[in-house]
């Protein structure tokens, strides 16, 4: 057969850019052709004007227009050494240049002059590359002089991140008022709000005379809702820059009574000042942490490890360990530190009560102890609002069921006794929200199941209590997400939600197992349960490893893999951290 005729055939050679730029080159080096000489330094480059015009707006301008140039033979460049003219030159013919500090800088002025905009942004991507905490600001600095706005951003972006490191530099006393007020207010910032403190703090004292009276304006980008009370009324409050400044002492009188007050609410003439600065959101480089700490691991022995889930990379990582093996103690979160309350010690002969509370910073990631509460107790209820911690009930040294409360107040760093509750009961689902603790069922003394609710107010300090017919559970966790409690399983499967606006329940979507001695937090309006104890279709007690989570939205269970280990009876709780700090320990 005939085959058929290719009426056009479309030929391209990949090659003949690159040989006809290698011929050029030849040509110039030979001083074939060359038509215009560049000087500098009292040297000249031969070159060919078509190559100089082609591949550069200002050498098109000087060629093509009427300017004086046009007609010379040579063209001397004064603000540019021999050497770096030779290396753009060569760049020009070739599109290679080696670039090193000892010449990027000169070569990027030269870029800049001469509209070579991929030669200028090579050097920035150089420099980008040599960005450290250390020369951050400088590379700032530089580049505004440069107009480099690629490198300006890699360099800022370097300084939010990296601003522990970069706040100890001396780059940074060297700022304006207006420069550092742009990194403290910044949702960027990768710092804490007590590191921002001393920062400000640490610029002002490097020229005291002249910046003393800023000491307001800066302090007013301080997120004060986020400072541990502790520092805020011990460390800042004492400050003589603070105590120098009327309006910084009034915050934080404001912040002292909105504290003591227990209270949220803004009224129209309740610290005007503050409620802006209070109310302001925290930065986006803190991000919440889900952790698991204690419990009995597999069934054999109570567990000292306390684990963090790296939700990046879908991976859970190992935390230090805890000091001594506690055996039903209460684990809290409270000002981004987790809190280990009580509990028996078992890696002793003899067993004790612990009235001991042990902390952990992930920032440190180091144990501490911290005041201890009033009375020894173990397999009692913790819960944290506000600037509080509460611990309901329990069992104390004469293994009686207590129906005792003591609350820690951060703010003062001391335990004080509470109202007691109505009833003592072990293994309720409890939780806070809207001022106050709600206490769902447990069982008595006789480990017999109540069907009570018992409701803390926390301003008036009053209990009360009702019996609802729909509340049976023992050992189940309850997590609040804005004015609904979740109460999970408790020796069943189902899930019943509490609207404390309505005072009504709502059944949620079942639970796989019939669940109990699990553990649950929440996470980004998330409620997630991590181990426990399940009975099987034939009425075996096992141990769990579930890691799982359920979606209010949509009323739905998903599976997020499993914990290393089975694990029940320990703590579950969400911490905040700054991102870069967390990727630092």
């Amino acid at each position: 057969m005939d085959q058929p005729v290719v009426e056009v055939f479309s030929y391209k050679d990949n090659e003949h850019s690159s040989n006809l730029l290698l011929e050029l080159n030849g040509l110039r080096q030979e001083n074939i052709l060359t038509d215009v000489w560049l000087c500098s330094d009292a040297r000249e480059i031969p070159c060919h004007r078509s190559v100089l015009v082609s591949s550069s707006p200002y050498f098109r301008a000087m060629f093509c227009s009427n300017f004086i140039e046009r007609q010379q033979a040579k063209i001397d460049l004064k603000n540019i050494s021999w050497s770096i003219l030779r290396s753009i030159v060569d760049y020009v013919y070739t599109g290679l240049v080696s670039i090193s500090m000892d010449i990027v800088l000169p070569l990027m002025q030269a870029a800049s002059m001469l509209q070579y905009g991929r030669l200028f942004e090579a050097c920035s991507s150089f420099l980008q590359q040599q960005l450290s905490p250390h020369n951050c600001l400088s590379m700032i600095r530089l580049s505004d002089i440069m107009s480099c706005n690629s490198l300006r951003d890699k360099a800022k972006e370097m300084a939010l991140k990296s601003f522990s490191d970069v706040s100890a530099s001396e780059d940074l006393c060297e700022l304006s008022l207006p420069e550092l007020m742009g990194y403290l207010e910044d949702d960027d910032l990768c710092a804490e709000e007590e590191q921002v403190f001393e920062t400000l703090v640490a610029w002002i004292h490097h020229d005291p005379l002249s910046r003393r009276g800023t000491v307001s304006d800066l302090f007013k980008k301080v997120r004060l809702r986020y400072i541990h009370p502790t520092y805020l009324f011990k460390f800042i409050a004492n400050d003589p820059l603070i105590q120098s400044s009327t309006l910084c002492t009034e915050l934080i009188e404001s912040v002292r009574r909105l504290m003591i007050a227990v209270d949220t609410k803004w009224t129209d003439d309740s610290a005007p000042d503050l409620k802006p600065l209070w109310s302001v959101a925290r930065r986006y480089t803190y991000s919440d942490m889900l952790v698991v700490v204690g419990g009995r691991k597999n069934n054999e022995q109570t567990s000292r490890e306390a684990l963090v889930f790296d939700e990046k990379n879908q991976k859970w990582r190992w935390l230090a360990k805890l000091p001594i093996r506690l055996y039903k103690a209460a684990y809290v979160g409270l000002h981004s530190v987790l809190y280990v309350i009580g509990g028996l010690v078992t890696n002793t002969k003899c067993r004790q009560v612990s009235k001991t509370v042990y902390t952990l910073s992930l920032k440190t990631n180091h144990w501490r102890t911290a005041e201890p509460m009033l009375e020894p107790r173990f397999a009692h209820q913790s819960v944290s609002y506000l600037h509080f911690i509460f611990v309901l009930g329990g069992v104390g040294p004469d293994t009686r069921v207590s129906d005792s409360v003591e609350r820690y107040n951060s703010m003062f760093n001391q335990w004080e006794r509470m109202a007691p509750m109505p009833e003592a009961v072990l293994n309720a689902a409890v939780a806070a929200t809207n001022q106050r603790i709600y206490m769902f069922g447990g069982e008595d003394a006789m480990h017999t199941s109540v069907r009570i609710i018992q409701v803390y107010h926390i301003g008036r300090n009053l209990w009360s209590k009702m019996e609802n017919r729909t509340v049976k559970n023992i050992s189940a966790p309850a997590a609040a997400i804005d004015d609904k409690i979740y109460i999970i399983g408790g020796y069943t499967r189902r899930m019943i939600a509490y609207d404390t606006k309505a005072n009504c329940f709502t059944k949620c979507a079942n639970l796989k197992e019939r669940r109990m001695h699990h553990s649950a937090t929440v996470l980004n309006n998330t409620v997630y349960i991590t181990g426990g104890r399940y009975i099987s279709g034939h009425d075996v007690i096992k141990d769990a490893d579930n890691f799982e989570c359920y979606d209010p939205k949509t009323d739905t269970w998903a599976s997020k893999g499993s914990l290393p280990h089975k694990l029940f009876d320990h703590g579950s709780l969400t911490l905040a951290c700054v991102t870069q700090t967390w990727a630092n320990t």
